[in-house]
């Protein structure tokens, strides 16, 4: 089921998302809705806070992506992406091993709203499945630049926390009235 993906204003894009101590037939149907809907609106990522659940789950899924290719390691050996996607990623939690880049971002929480972020190239990262194993990975690119975006989600910070100063102050009237927008739509419901 396509599900609302949540807009900026609404107080749960803030929220530290809970730990998943159990995979129940509810969390792995969230997880099917959640690729439903972030495939229905063009992302490569989307995080509980974003279709309203304040947990610690993000899926994401780079296939298909080709002008910001990704890289994987497994055990010390590359991995084909395909191999890795579609990603589930349930409390998730990365180490930064590469050098700081910048990277043009996006979020399907903000519209049409877009920044250079710097993150680093690389990380390292452990989590479970979507069926409650461990995983554990080093990736670079898109999917390490993803995994961050979303990994922030999860602890209630947006990509705007991340941009300079002076590029958030030229979208400052972007931001304003979509927070303006979401928080009437809030009220009316």
């Amino acid at each position: 089921m396509i599900l609302p993906v949540v807009k900026y204003g609404s107080p749960v894009l803030r929220q530290k998302g809970a730990r998943i101590e159990k995979i129940t037939p509810e969390i792995t149907q969230l997880i099917a809705d959640m690729f439903e809907t972030m495939h229905e609106n063009h992302g490569v990522g989307l995080a509980a806070q974003q279709i309203g659940r304040a947990l610690q789950l993000t899926v994401i899924d780079v296939t298909g992506v080709t002008d910001r290719p990704s890289w994987a390691e497994v055990d010390g050996q590359r991995v084909d992406i395909a191999e890795l996607m579609p990603l589930v990623l349930i409390n998730p939690v990365f180490k930064p091993v590469g050098e700081p880049v910048k990277g043009n971002e996006g979020c399907l929480s903000f519209p049409e709203i877009y920044g250079e972020i710097t993150r680093p190239e690389s990380v390292d990262v452990e989590a479970l499945d979507a069926k409650g194993k461990p995983i554990a990975f080093r990736c670079g690119g898109l999917l390490s630049r993803a995994i961050q975006h979303e990994t922030d989600h999860l602890n209630g910070i947006l990509f705007i926390d991340r941009m300079e100063k002076e590029h958030k102050e030229e979208i400052k009237p972007d931001l304003d009235d979509l927070q303006a927008k979401t928080k009437a739509e809030l009220k009316k419901k």
